[in-house]
């Protein structure tokens, strides 16, 4: 089993603050259990931002074995095609395009994402097979 990693989860577990420290853990663990770890473009450059070095960053994620995979082109028409929906129904600007490439790498390159999602993902990927560590 492929598991797309949201920033979230990786900055829970690598900043170590907070109450979901232990469920992004958790759900880490038993995401590598279960098989491989992966993360778009823009998990990988989120992440990234919170590491004083690129050393530094390349250990953490190696340590948890998460390889990098880029959205392929239509990972990408996809986040561009439910965004626009979402902008049509009224979605205001709370989720950017970011949040959009993430649900939808998932959905190409993944059978599943481990995210603290709120139901943003589960509403606009139906099909995405969403885990949510803190539920």
């Amino acid at each position: 089993m492929r598991t797309a990693v949201d920033s979230s989860i990786l900055l829970d577990v690598f900043v170590g603050v907070g109450p979901f420290v232990g469920p992004a853990q958790k759900g880490l663990q038993e995401a590598i259990a279960k098989g491989s770890l992966i993360v778009s473009e823009v998990v990988w450059a989120e992440v990234r931002a919170h590491f004083p070095s690129e050393e530094r960053f390349r250990q953490a994620i190696e340590t948890l074995g998460i390889t990098y995979e880029p959205s392929s082109a239509l990972a990408a028409s996809e986040a561009g095609r439910v965004w626009a929906l979402y902008r049509k129904g009224g979605g205001k600007r709370q989720h950017l395009i970011p949040d959009f490439l993430v649900a939808a790498h998932a959905s190409i390159h993944a059978d599943a994402l481990l995210t603290r999602d709120r139901g943003f993902s589960k509403r606009y990927f139906k099909k995405l097979n969403i885990w949510d560590p803190t539920t």
